[in-house]
């Protein structure tokens, strides 16, 4: 049975999956503006759906919702990393991020967590 967060889970899937048929990478990386935006809209709102789902009344995801939701998280942590200019193939869980979050109150903070772009370089 679906949850109550299916229509937010299939937006977010759908998003990431346009998102990543139509990224062009920066000619000249970073591009930190576009990934900042990658974390807030993509990374940001899979954690917040997750948060909110455990919170209150903790609701329960349907496999295929969580594997959206988790496919949703690594597809925006994949578009941040390559707007450094690094390609990486993240298989995190929506857990792991939201409790990175706990941690660190950035979202930024937990896309470069997970990614580990930058790296303590800078690059």
């Amino acid at each position: 049975m679906p949850s109550q967060y299916r229509d937010r889970i299939d937006d977010l899937a759908g998003e990431a999956a346009t998102a990543r048929e139509s990224f062009d990478p920066p000619t000249d990386p970073p591009d930190e503006q576009r990934a900042l935006s990658f974390c807030r809209e993509g990374v940001g709102e899979a954690v917040a759906v997750y948060v909110d789902a455990r919170s209150g009344e903790w609701d329960r995801f349907g496999e295929a919702e969580f594997e959206r939701l988790e496919r949703a998280l690594n597809t925006y942590l994949e578009l941040y990393a390559r707007c450094y200019g690094v390609e990486v193939d993240p298989d995190h869980s929506v857990r792991t991020a939201a409790e990175a979050l706990l941690d660190t109150h950035d979202i930024v903070d937990v896309a470069r967590i997970l990614t580990g772009v930058p790296d303590r370089d800078g690059r």
